[in-house]
């Protein structure tokens, strides 16, 4: 069967470079991502270093349009064998000011607090994350049944494992993602599709940036907390993810594991602070 691999997300940064290595492993890659010039630059440095690579313009909230993507991908590459739910993100819009709850917060309407979030912010963090793992899964997964060494990998976080502070629709979210890729795994056990995860730790990426970056590039107070509570000391590389990818996507080295969240983070879920 024909290795192909399907990314959504793919125009970010963690996941273009999924998708990189996935070609590297002799897979061809579809990259999806609601951004496509962004997608599709990554898919033209695949197609230049001789692999196999298309960019389709896809909304993983959007189960008709990735259903029409997915035509176009078995027609252009072929079934898929692995997909990496790599899609998600926050918005300003669900992020509180305050890290701890401040008398007056729940009358205050210049900044935001637990108290007006935007509902709509929410849903839409929440759902993008979630079902931006259900939609593209139920799409995709049809492909593998009846198939061999097929996977699905979901991209998860430090968040779910303990919230981290301002960003409440992210934090809850990403703990569904961890629990969800468990259901998944035994869901689809006796099919032989292993469903795993990566929880990325702190990388410095566009969509994080205005947390961890002041405009003129020096660190925010928030960058200091996250390097404190690292005990590598330091954000990690997109590239350093890249060795539970290829360990997960490969049945001949992980063909027993399904069900798994792995922590690729600098020590950051095992320190205590103390």
């Amino acid at each position: 069967m024909k290795k192909v691999c399907v990314v959504t997300g793919a125009g970010g940064v963690l996941c273009a470079e999924f998708a990189k290595e996935m070609s590297k492993n002799g897979y061809a890659v579809a990259l999806l991502d609601i951004n496509e010039a962004a997608a599709k630059a990554v898919a033209d440095e695949i197609c230049s270093c001789g692999g196999l690579a298309k960019a389709y313009k896809t909304n993983v909230l959007d189960k008709a349009c990735l259903e029409e993507v997915h035509q176009n991908v078995l027609s252009e590459l072929g079934k898929c064998t692995v997909l990496i739910n790599g899609a998600g993100g926050n918005s300003p819009k669900a992020t509180t000011a305050h890290e701890y709850f401040e008398k007056g917060d729940e009358s205050r309407d210049d900044i935001l607090t637990f108290f007006n979030l935007d509902k709509a912010g929410f849903d839409f963090v929440f759902d993008l994350n979630i079902k931006g793992v259900l939609l593209p899964t139920q799409v995709f997964a049809v492909d593998m049944i009846g198939e061999e060494g097929c996977s699905i990998i979901n991209i998860s976080s430090m968040n779910a494992y303990t919230p981290l502070t301002k960003i409440p629709a992210y934090s809850s979210a990403k703990a569904a993602v961890s629990n969800f890729t468990q259901w998944l795994a035994v869901h689809f056990a006796k099919e032989g599709i292993r469903v795993n995860g990566i929880a990325p730790g702190f990388f410095s990426t566009n969509q994080n940036r205005a947390l961890l970056w002041n405009a003129d590039g020096t660190p925010t107070a928030r960058t200091g907390k996250i390097l404190a509570a690292t005990p590598m000391g330091r954000f990690g590389e997109a590239t350093e993810l890249l060795g539970a990818l290829k360990f997960l996507a490969d049945p001949a080295a992980s063909g027993f594991v399904t069900g798994t969240v792995i922590p690729v983070d600098g020590g950051f879920s095992a320190y205590s602070g103390v």
